[in-house]
């Protein structure tokens, strides 16, 4: 599943396309994907200017001046920006056409084979966005000023759960998913299967540093390819190449040597070192 990372490169790339264009048609070509489509979005947007794009943890925002296209990628989703007249593939279900007086029209298309993604609509009159049930439990985002070591020790002294499942529930910090989370916790040299209560202020202050700098590094490398994301010009990510423990298992530990151990947690796996990680 893309995580934060393969969405904000993907915000990133497709900015520069969408950004103050005009919509000019909307192609959706079924009902919908996880849900339905809006019905009359091509309505509501067709004449409209996408002001700005956003990101809120794993969701794409796309900001139009009386509400919020709202994109999940799904498990196996990516956008493309295209020109006009490419015929849609099997999978492409749906097109956001825009046009502008400098680089006349531009399709914004959505591949999702797996059909777990989803295209919603968040009006003004509904209020405000972060109200929108989709958003409203999501906890802060992890590279913006709110997110510190300090919340999270805060917010999990009455967690008795494994730290990894903790951190993947969202509701504290949000969009660390399962692949940089194994990562942050073994750069913090902390065991994914500690409960999220007996980890102290100092530890989780390292922690939250590691999440940061994951994020960022996988961000500036275009993300993580392991099977179906490709950025929207068609590359792939290579943050994948420098794994330290995600996927790793029974390979040695590029620190200490000692083999990978693969575990589940919440019908997950988890990658570790037993060495590195206490």
């Amino acid at each position: 599943m893309p995580e934060l990372p393969e969405v904000e490169v993907t915000r990133r790339g497709v900015a520069p396309h969408i950004e103050r264009r005009t919509v000019r048609d909307v192609v959706m070509r079924r009902s919908g994907l996880r849900w339905p489509f809006p019905p009359k979005l091509a309505q509501l947007l067709a004449g409209r200017t996408v002001l700005g794009t956003g990101r809120r943890g794993k969701y794409l925002l796309l900001n139009f001046d009386h509400g919020t296209l709202i994109i999940h990628l799904g498990m196996s989703g990516h956008l493309r920006v295209l020109p006009p007249g490419i015929p849609p593939a099997k999978h492409d279900h749906f097109d956001l056409v825009v046009e502008s007086a400098q680089d006349g029209i531009q399709v914004l298309r959505l591949t999702d084979p797996r059909r777990f993604g989803a295209v919603l609509w968040h009006s003004h009159e509904e209020g405000a966005l972060e109200h929108n049930p989709l958003l409203l439990g999501l906890g802060v985002e992890p590279l913006e000023a709110g997110f510190t070591g300090k919340l999270l020790y805060d917010q999990t002294r009455q967690r008795s759960a494994a730290v990894k499942q903790v951190l993947l529930a969202g509701d504290i910090v949000v969009g660390v998913g399962n692949i940089y989370c194994s990562e942050s916790l073994f750069r913090a040299g902390i065991n994914p299967k500690t409960p999220a209560r007996r980890i102290s202020l100092a530890r989780y202050e390292k922690l939250a540093q590691a999440i940061r700098d994951v994020l960022l590094e996988a961000i500036v490398q275009g993300g993580s390819t392991l099977r179906d994301f490709i950025s929207v010009n068609g590359q792939s990510g290579y943050f994948q190449q420098t794994y330290f423990v995600y996927d790793r298992t029974g390979i040695p530990c590029r620190v200490c040597g000692t083999p990978i151990r693969q575990i589940k947690q919440g019908q997950r796996s988890t990658f570790y070192c037993v060495q590195c990680q206490k």
